[in-house]
């Protein structure tokens, strides 16, 4: 049984790449210019020196990061190098929905394979995993697929299931 190896999207490192860029640059040359005439310019240095490591490791994290799925079960290597394994008599359903942007009406796929206690194992986000990537891994476990056929926000989506969130992502709800 073949292994695939799903990376995301290249396009957003680019992105924020050039974001970084865009930022420290014009602030970096208007510092310099400023201190290289007084020799203070050291400290200046050093903090791009430090800021030069941190997107190394950040473009290390992110060029890392690899969700692998096979019919034994699904792996994922995450930005911080944490390593999970699960196999597929752990998964129980495989759930498919359109989730809204923030303040937009653009939508992003989103995945989630759940345990067979529900609770969330992994989520594939559409700003990151191409729809084809997600279904390789419909395709490649024998879960149950639950496809949502409207789009969600993420509102909707706390007062359903909001196991499926993040802990940053969930907000109370009222009883209705």
């Amino acid at each position: 049984m073949r292994t695939h190896a799903l990376r995301p999207y290249g396009r957003v490192l680019l992105q924020s790449g050039l974001s970084v860029l865009a930022l420290v640059a014009p602030v970096s040359a208007v510092l310099f210019w400023l201190t290289i005439p007084t020799g203070t310019w050291q400290p200046i240095a050093a903090a791009q020196g430090v800021l030069v490591g941190l997107c190394a490791l950040a473009y290390l994290g992110y060029s890392r990061t690899v969700i692998r799925v096979d019919g034994e079960g699904i792996s994922e290597r995450g930005f911080l190098g944490r390593v999970t394994n699960f196999d597929t008599d752990e998964i129980g359903s495989v759930v498919l929905l359109d989730l809204y942007q923030s303040g937009a009406l653009d939508t992003h796929p989103q995945l989630f394979v759940t345990g067979t206690d529900g609770r969330l194992l992994l989520r594939m986000r559409g700003q990151f995993y191409s729809p084809g990537a997600m279904e390789t891994v419909v395709d490649q476990l024998a879960a149950p697929v639950v496809r949502v056929p409207e789009p969600m926000t993420l509102q909707d989506l706390n007062r359903v299931r909001p196991e499926l969130l993040y802990w940053f992502e969930r907000r109370p709800t009222r009883a209705e």
